[in-house]
């Protein structure tokens, strides 16, 4: 048994809550399951495992919305750590080494920038000097970790604004697709004119909740007109995901055969080539499988879904080989390892299916960020961006999808376990803040084919509150305006 313990201070700066969000991971962000609590002036973390790693932590400097942080590379001793003085550490290291790797491939960098780490490190230096007196060194490390975090902003808006120029200049308007889920109703007419200035590309879920209420019966009537909207408005159509284990889209009666996989893997084979060939050559992605890499589901383990992904993959590319096949992962940090006994993370489940020799056409990754639940916790986007770098050494085309909350208020119209977490002052304009951002950062990647924003409204059923681009009333947010400049000034 290990156990990693960190002095806290002051002790408000975390709560029973957030301390059970916490986890060690190693250098893949695989964490490892562990029992993370607050006891006395202390988070405590105890694990299997006694290896060096990474604490992740929700921390919030006063002011700023709580992000998951992660200190450097930390041992096992007796003395505890002194919390705020390790996360200072680590995101000056990150800050440092990212830095380093971009200027080694010619990346500009500001002097303004060079002045914020310099104060950064100036002011964790006192930290450090001082955990003889842990309230100080803490009050000095929060000094520092800010300092760094504005650096951090100033290293990704510097990067972003090169890397988008660099590839500007090899085209004038970037091929990647930004889209949005569609749902499962129709856009009237303001919100489907609002959609096309935003967007050139849309995302037909086809559910099979939806689809196959009862057992062989299928009904496609909003799903055809979605597709011929799509096609009628030269908009590229990603169609699925086909399954989808990690919401609400499995139909009830499939339950009935909970743990049999020959009968579950027959029943997918059977709705995968249904939707499949009735949609041949009408869709320009198919989104197979997602939320497969969360573990047990439908009493199948680990194995079995791998099998049902590649039954569903191998499907698609028979029946419409002129279209890629694309997986989503669901909660790609892997945080709900922390509590459930797998052996493979999000990163490992892609990697193995890549080595099956399966044709697959693109990963995607869901990142709803700022939600508890089926989400997963708020993260820079310096986080973000070395979580891309980090899977586009499989080689394969990446597509992101995201969602960002906009309100903590009870939502009447979510469904599922997911809610905004606590800690953060959610609001419209922080969406925006984040859209942009985020958004713009993507674009810069070369991996990136795809952007999709989760979910379009919030005025109806829905599964992440307050996550829309349209509010409750089916106003457009700010977020939708920031969506519609970004597509004109840089795609097709």
């Amino acid at each position: 048994m290990g156990r990693m313990r960190f002095l806290v201070h002051p002790l408000n700066r975390l709560n029973a809550d957030s301390a059970k969000r916490a986890y060690i991971c190693g250098y893949d962000f695989t964490p490892w399951p562990c029992r993370s609590r607050l006891e006395n002036d202390q988070l405590v973390i105890d694990r299997e495992t006694d290896d060096s790693g990474n604490l992740m932590v929700p921390w919030a400097i006063d002011g700023e919305a709580e992000i998951m942080l992660s200190t450097a590379t930390l041992i096992e001793k007796e003395q505890p750590y002194v919390l705020a003085v390790e996360l200072a550490r680590g995101k000056i290291n990150q800050v440092r080494n990212q830095l380093d790797d971009w200027q080694s491939i010619g990346l500009s960098v500001t002097q303004a920038l060079n002045d914020t780490v310099r104060r950064a490190q100036e002011c964790f230096a006192r930290a450090v000097t001082r955990q003889d007196n842990p309230q100080e060194a803490s009050q000095l490390a929060d000094q520092g970790l800010a300092i760094a975090l504005e650096a951090s902003r100033q290293l990704i808006a510097c990067y972003t604004q090169q890397a988008l120029g660099a590839r500007h200049r090899q085209t004038k308007k970037l091929p990647t697709w930004l889209s949005s889920n569609l749902g499962h109703g129709l856009l009237d007419e303001a919100t489907a004119r609002r959609y096309l200035s935003a967007f050139n590309a849309a995302v037909v879920p086809l559910s099979w909740r939806a689809v196959e209420v009862n057992e062989g019966e299928y009904q496609w009537n909003v799903y055809d007109r979605q597709i011929a909207w799509c096609q009628s408005h030269n908009v590229a159509t990603i169609g699925g995901p086909l399954l989808h284990f990690a919401g609400q889209d499995v139909p009830d009666w499939l339950y009935l055969w909970e743990g049999d996989f020959d009968n579950v893997l027959a029943f997918v084979s059977d709705y995968v080539e249904t939707v499949v060939t009735r949609f041949r050559g009408q869709v320009d992605l198919w989104l197979c499988a997602s939320g497969m890499n969360l573990g047990e589901v439908l009493g199948l383990d680990e194995e079995a879904l791998l099998k049902l992904v590649v039954r569903t993959v191998e499907i698609a590319r028979r029946i419409d080989p002129n279209t890629p096949a694309a997986i989503r992962f669901s909660q790609p940090w892997a945080e709900y390892m922390q509590h459930l006994d797998l052996d493979l993370s999000p990163l490992h489940f892609a990697d193995a299916l890549v080595r099956t020799g399966l044709e697959l056409g693109g990963l995607e990754l869901e990142i709803s960020a700022g939600y508890d639940g089926s989400g997963t916790p708020a993260r820079e986007p310096l986080d973000i961006s070395r979580l891309v770098d980090l899977w586009s050494c499989l080689n394969v085309p990446l597509y992101i999808t995201l969602t960002y909350p906009s309100d903590d208020r009870p939502d009447p119209k979510a469904i599922g376990d997911a809610k905004p977490l606590p800690g953060t002052r959610w609001s419209i304009e922080l969406q925006q803040q984040w859209v942009e951002t985020v958004t713009l950062l993507l674009l810069s990647k070369p991996a990136v084919h795809g952007i999709t924003w989760n979910q379009l409204s919030d005025a109806v059923e829905h599964e992440y509150p307050w996550g829309g681009l349209f509010d409750e009333q089916g106003k457009p947010k700010p977020s939708l305006a920031s969506l519609s400049v970004l597509r004109k000034i840089h795609l097709k």
